[in-house]
């Protein structure tokens, strides 16, 4: 948050309203009464915009939508500059009775004018007649000023940012009535109690409400970068687990946790066969080698053979001799 106490006291947040007008509820934040008019305590100021800085950057990183209202004269512009800055809806017209209560009928009135949107653009209105046409653009004016910050709002918001909780008392109490935390810029004829988040401030110079804004549109493109950084975290994590998902086959992928470490362990088992059938091959050369031995030792027997007939020729020449 880049905003001092200075910087609140220059911008004049200080300065409440009349004595006369003062809430006694709003007694917790304002620091004295100086000639009939109430001064407000802006460290009490600046710890209540630190907490809602804190609470909006939580809400629009979780992917929460921030509605910004503000249909008194003085806020008006500021709410439509400090959306239009950080890209969300507002309300800066007229607060529609039944916005947040009544969502759905609403959302019927957007889309009809999101059609009568369309029907302009591609130039089948001006083919109406004329009386009926002219009457179109008439209710197309009447929900441009109604709808014209939350036309892109696809569901109630998460949170909503409120100038002056008096003169938004319906936009509050439908919110609290819909369980949405609010943060509210109070003065000292405000309730405080009425709202989550109260920033004790003047709600009524131009240039209070700019400040207090300034700091709720940082909050909300902290919140956005942060709610880019977890998608772009989230996007790489994603492709890095289906690329090793991949390299797995389609069996063991399939398979339950259970199995998983026996079907990883499985290829161990596997290669070491491989290695040793191997390794096998010259073992057997060397086995096929003294089996060559007996082969080479044959003269011996060729030589007992020789003995053999010899002793048998002998025999058979003593045998002619006594015939």
């Amino acid at each position: 948050m880049n905003v001092e106490l200075t910087d609140l006291l220059e911008a004049g947040v200080h300065f409440g309203h009349q004595v006369k007008r003062w809430n006694p509820k709003s007694k917790s934040f304002v620091f004295d009464h100086r000639q009939g008019i109430s001064i407000i305590d802006l460290s009490k100021s600046y710890s209540g915009l630190q907490a809602a800085y804190d609470f909006v950057e939580e809400v629009v990183s979780k992917g929460g939508e921030v509605l910004f209202v503000g249909t008194k004269r003085q806020a008006q512009e500021v709410i439509r500059e400090a959306a239009a800055d950080c890209g969300m809806p507002f309300c800066a017209s007229r607060w529609l009775g039944g916005t947040l209560t009544n969502w759905q009928t609403i959302t019927r009135s957007i889309a009809k004018y999101k059609k009568y949107q369309k029907m302009e653009a591609d130039g089948s209105l001006s083919k109406l007649p004329k009386k009926e046409g002219s009457a179109i653009r008439r209710e197309m004016e009447r929900m441009n000023r109604n709808f014209e910050g939350i036309v892109k709002m696809e569901k109630p918001p998460a949170a909503m940012v409120v100038i002056d909780v008096n003169y938004e008392d319906i936009a509050v109490a439908e919110a609290k009535r819909c369980k949405i935390p609010v943060a509210a810029l109070v003065d000292t004829n405000s309730d405080p109690s009425l709202v989550d988040y109260p920033i004790p401030g003047n709600d009524d110079a131009v240039k209070a409400i700019r400040i207090i804004l300034e700091v709720i549109v940082e909050a909300v493109q902290s919140g956005l970068s942060q709610r880019q950084a977890h998608q772009e975290s989230a996007g790489v994590r994603k492709p890095v687990a289906s690329a090793a998902e991949e390299m797995v086959p389609e069996e063991k992928v399939a398979a339950p946790a259970a199995g998983v470490a026996a079907s990883v362990s499985v290829p161990v088992v596997e290669e070491a066969p491989a290695v040793e059938e191997v390794d096998a091959v010259p073992e057997v050369t060397l086995e096929e080698a003294p089996a060559s031995k007996p082969e080479e030792e044959a003269p011996p027997v060729v030589a007992e053979k020789a003995a053999s007939e010899a002793d048998s020729g002998d025999e058979l020449g003593d045998k002619k001799s006594e015939g």
